[in-house]
């Protein structure tokens, strides 16, 4: 019997066999969670469904977040399949390609800002709202945060500001929802090979640097990932709510250790 036995948990944010959601979706099976999975456009339905397979899961449903009422809808949708269930992971951010290099002041526009908040940060409280109702006591909300929240990141630029926000967001839904039961929390991992990723200008460099300095010398992979959002989700983690867990391997409290 897994730690998440009896759960039932949404994963947003899959995209390919590479996303961090898909190695959180691996974590959760293994421990006997019972899964569904959303997607944003439908061409892609069927690489989801795909995947959903691979997790013993039919439930496979359209979202698009950037639209309060695709969140309203998924949920309509999914209390047909789960009138309750026991967890949201949020594994979603978005950019315009043309904010994510060079010289921040020079290239962030008022669209470029609004948009990435809109679905980076802003989309977490929105489903949180709309789920709300549905979640059982014990429940746990998680999101994927970075270290630009913190630290001001070549080329990661209007991502910075939106992952702080989202930060926030976690901590005020934290707050909000425990006199419920129901905790919200983060994950601030480390730099992974995505296809989210690899809109980051210079991104393999980035990658390159990160294992000279990190203190255990290498990047972090999607089943550590998944591994700590599958134990935050879960009724071990049940005192831990409103943080931000480093995933990195350390690399936020490193320093010059190239040196």
């Amino acid at each position: 019997m897994g730690f998440l036995s009896g759960k039932r948990i949404l994963i947003s944010g899959i995209i390919s066999k590479l996303s961090i959601a898909y190695g959180i979706a691996e974590a959760m099976y293994k421990q006997k969670a019972e899964l569904a999975f959303t997607y944003q456009h439908i061409k892609s339905r069927n690489r989801i469904e795909n995947f959903a397979k691979n997790f013993n899961s039919k439930i496979i449903l359209p979202c698009d977040v950037s639209q309060d009422q695709d969140i309203k809808f998924l949920f309509f949708e999914l209390s047909k399949y789960w009138p309750k269930f026991d967890g949201l992971v949020h594994s979603i951010g978005f950019a315009p390609n043309n904010q994510l290099s060079g010289d921040y002041v020079n290239t962030v526009s008022y669209e470029g800002f609004e948009i990435t908040h809109k679905i980076s940060s802003y989309s977490f409280v929105s489903m949180a709202k709309e789920c709300r109702l549905m979640l059982n006591k014990n429940s746990a909300l998680l999101t994927l945060s970075y270290l630009g929240s913190k630290r001001a990141i070549a080329n990661y630029n209007v991502m910075g500001p939106a992952k702080a926000s989202l930060e926030a967001n976690v901590r005020y839904i934290a707050n909000s929802m425990g006199p419920e039961g129901i905790r919200v929390n983060a994950i601030s991992a480390g730099p992974v090979r995505t296809l989210a990723a690899s809109g980051i200008k210079n991104f393999r460099k980035i990658l390159e640097y990160y294992k000279k300095v990190t203190p255990i010398r290498r990047t972090i992979t999607i089943e550590e990932i998944g591994n700590a959002a599958a134990f935050l989700c879960s009724d071990l983690a049940s005192g831990i709510t409103g943080q931000v867990v480093y995933v990195d391997g350390g690399f936020n409290i490193a320093n010059m250790n190239e040196l």
